[in-house]
């Protein structure tokens, strides 16, 4: 019997501006602080940068073909903040606008619902030199750029998620430095979080009041599936710090409207939690529509010391990271289906009445054009194919799942990794631009057609 989906369900792609578009310096876009990190010497591999990408800037016609011919139903890219407010500031470039309803309207033509995220990333340069997410002014322009998108693309856009993973954002940019803007500062790192939950709030109430009723609010966090490496009680009070950090420093304020009392203790030598004001959190808990989860892989911990630097405030003299068992992907994370299946059941008891969209999962490989020019893949698919088994097992237990969203659609620029990691079902060649689906694009178009998996 195949294991299929609910009618309805939303089977998507997910992409992110700077990973894909290209056109750094076209139309009036102006720098971000990826643009910045990566001509920084040593910050990305071989010394890539985001200037050309997969060129989706001049290809989008090209691009959103091949979606269609997949089968999507929701296509889930991210504006360029730059492209769309150069500087952070002031008045909306038309030129960037432009492209985003032209993508709308090609994907509306094409029969696919446009998923738009106003954050993936990559905060104009501009913002960052005057302090970047440490800074609450930096809150307050993000409110001011989502009420000016909404105003643009309102009409157009279906569903609007704040931010992408702001964990990244918060403590791989600002804490240990391996992501933009480079920043190795704690307290900073705690003081980012809180604004970019700030942010979301301020930017879920400005999107609220600009966009029709119909329109779905979100926002998309990569929580951590946590396990304690035993069941020892050092080990459960490891596993315990990394969730406050990694998970309730964002779903505590979000969706209950308060701050974890373990991390603020936890966190205490680091910072006295002052930025926090009286308001802020009734404005980050404003009510959402839906959750996106971002999952790859399970977190194993055990007592411990961290490497170090370690994107964990609070945690690095006190937890130690374990290798989960099993096979591995090109970025040596372990494949593990029932981390993500684990990780739904947690959201169906924790926030009943929350629908969720897997907005991201997927898996980069050493993949490669045959010299007959196919791409195939085996082990993409196996890992799609578990877990969307998991996801269907959360279906059967229970949990109100909206949507799947892959990612990626294309191979693209993956941050600090360049062009060595390949994570779309489409693959690149970078030199001549040639898109070719691999055997993982034709499975999932298969799986989309069925509304399930062959079982």
């Amino acid at each position: 019997m195949n294991a299929l989906f609910p009618d309805g369900f939303r089977w998507g792609a997910a992409t992110a501006a700077y990973q894909i578009e290209g056109a750094a310096a076209e139309d009036g876009r102006t720098p971000s602080i990826w643009d910045t990190f990566s001509r920084t010497s040593g910050t990305v591999r071989n010394g890539d940068t985001g200037d050309i990408a997969a060129d989706h800037y001049h290809r989008v016609r090209e691009d959103v073909a091949l979606m269609k011919e997949l089968g999507l139903t929701d296509y889930r890219f991210s504006l360029s903040w730059s492209r769309v407010q150069p500087t952070g500031r002031g008045p909306v470039n038309q030129k960037g606008l432009d492209f985003y309803r032209g993508l709308a309207d090609e994907l509306l033509d094409a029969g696919i619902r446009p998923v738009a995220t106003l954050y993936h990333w990559d905060l104009p340069q501009e913002l960052e030199d005057a302090g970047g997410w440490p800074e609450r002014e930096t809150a307050e322009r993000f409110a001011e750029y989502a009420g000016l998108a909404a105003e643009a693309l309102g009409d157009r856009i279906a569903t609007w998620t704040t931010l992408n993973e702001p964990w990244c954002t918060a403590f791989l940019g600002y804490g240990s430095g391996v992501h933009a803007p480079g920043r190795t500062d704690d307290a900073a790192a705690l003081r980012a979080a809180h604004h970019l939950n700030l942010g979301h709030g301020l930017a879920a109430r400005a999107l609220r009041a600009a966009v029709p009723a119909s329109a779905e609010l979100s926002l998309t966090l990569n929580l951590h599936s946590i396990r304690p490496v035993s069941s020892s009680p050092e080990d459960a009070d490891a596993a315990r710090r990394i969730d406050a950090v990694a998970n309730r420093i964002f779903l505590d304020p979000v969706f209950h409207g308060r701050l974890p009392a373990d991390l603020v203790e936890d966190t205490t030598g680091i910072t006295d939690w002052a930025f926090v004001r009286d308001g802020d959190l009734e404005v980050i808990s404003t009510p959402i529509d839906s959750l996106g989860i971002n999952y790859y892989t399970p977190t194993v911990v055990g007592a411990g010391v961290s490497e170090s630097p370690s994107p964990y405030p609070g945690a690095p003299d006190r937890v130690r990271f374990e290798p989960a068992p099993g096979s591995r992907t090109a970025m040596d994370w372990p494949v593990d289906a029932d981390g993500l299946h684990e990780l739904l059941v947690r959201l169906r008891d924790e926030l009943p009445g929350v629908p969720l969209m897997i907005t991201e999962n997927g898996a980069a490989y050493d993949d490669y054009a045959d010299p007959e020019g196919a791409v195939h893949d085996p082990e993409r698919v196996a890992y799609l194919d578990a877990h969307l088994g998991a996801a269907h097992r959360a279906l059967a237990d229970g949990v109100d799942l909206r949507g799947y969203f892959l990612w990626s659609l294309l191979d693209n620029f993956e941050w600090a990794y360049g062009y060595g990691k390949r994570f779309g079902i489409v693959h690149v060649d970078f030199a001549s631009q040639r898109r070719t689906p691999k055997d993982s694009a034709r499975w999932y178009a298969e799986v989309i057609r069925r509304g399930g998996l062959a079982r």
